[in-house]
């Protein structure tokens, strides 16, 4: 089998090893690939593995060799699965990986909004403490998380991990989902439409795929029935946030922070209005990247392409 790595580099930078999948096939790695140059390089490839490099209509009428597609996340919009199923080329993701460090970031988010700690600490190594009349001093409010309500959009397992962390923190629970499991053993917990959760949360956090319906889903006029108290936090898919009408509701206190990890395009352009934006942060796409749930992906990809290689290929999305 050949095989052939697409964007390696996001994966696997230099402190994981490529040897399992070496044992697999003839492999050739690639750190980044542009999409003119990804006919050349998988011209002979029965194995392509990708990140973020599309495979479109075009590039299989060109792949005669083609047979499975693995991407090398869990989302795989980038990839036309349903033409790939006319070539009889099956596509794979990765489920699951990053569940436990996406959960973690998206509380770094949070608390960073309610307590500022990076921005106290440079304050005391800025000397303002030493100098301060008082024991104690703050420069922007203090916002408790216990009693609070968070809306979950994307009730998954990191959307169930979430909503975990949030009610050991004293919160109550209001989720949004396509399918509504039964969430009978969680305390303080409720199902509600979009529309009602954003009206009635005071933190919604953002856990669903990106599909025709979910794009642009937080938009100007969602935004306008948030309470103005009210955090965004998103460390899904960045089109399902219209990047202006957020800066626009920031910058006008429609709402009162966001926490991005995510942007409608990567890397953003300089002049991304929520780069700029008050009381907005933003991450470069980095809550998946862990150590440890890079190597989870790194193991869950290996044996997808084993299994795929032995006839019973797992984690199929276009059966």
């Amino acid at each position: 089998m050949n095989i052939v790595v697409l964007d390696g580099y996001a994966l696997n930078p230099g402190d994981l090893s490529w040897n399992s999948l070496e044992q697999l096939g003839n492999l050739a790695i690639y750190d980044r690939t542009a999409p003119e140059e990804v006919v050349e390089r998988a011209q002979q490839a029965d194995i392509i593995l990708t990140n973020k490099v599309s495979i479109t209509k075009e590039h299989i009428n060109q792949l005669s060799a083609l047979k499975h597609i693995a991407v090398i996340a869990t989302g795989y919009n980038i990839i036309d699965t349903e033409y790939a199923k006319e070539k009889e080329i099956s596509v794979s993701n990765i489920p699951d990986y990053s569940t436990p460090s996406v959960v973690q970031f998206t509380f770094a988010l949070l608390l960073e909004l309610c307590l500022r700690v990076q921005r106290h600490s440079d304050a005391v190594k800025e000397g303002r403490w030493a100098s301060a009349k008082d024991f104690s001093f703050r420069d922007y409010p203090l916002v408790e998380l216990h009693g609070k309500t968070m809306g979950i959009i994307g009730f998954g397992s990191i959307g169930k991990s979430v909503a975990d962390v949030a009610t050991a923190l004293g919160m109550n629970i209001i989720g949004n989902s396509r399918t509504q499991s039964d969430q009978s053993s969680r305390k303080n917990f409720k199902w509600a439409s979009v529309t009602d959760l954003l009206k009635e949360s005071d933190v919604v956090s953002i856990h669903c795929p990106l599909t025709l319906e979910t794009e642009g889903l937080i938009n100007k006029e969602s935004l306008r029935t948030m309470k103005t108290s009210a955090f965004l936090i998103n460390t899904a898919r960045g089109p399902i946030i219209v990047d202006q009408d957020l800066a626009d509701a920031l910058n006008q206190g429609i709402i009162a922070g966001a926490g991005i990890d995510v942007l409608s395009t990567e890397p953003p352009a300089p002049n991304n209005p929520l780069i700029s934006a008050k009381n907005c942060l933003v991450t470069p796409h980095i809550a998946w990247a862990s150590f440890e749930a890079r190597s989870r992906l790194m193991a869950i990809m290996e044996e997808n392409i084993r299994s795929f290689i032995n006839g019973q290929a797992v984690n199929i999305v276009n059966p």
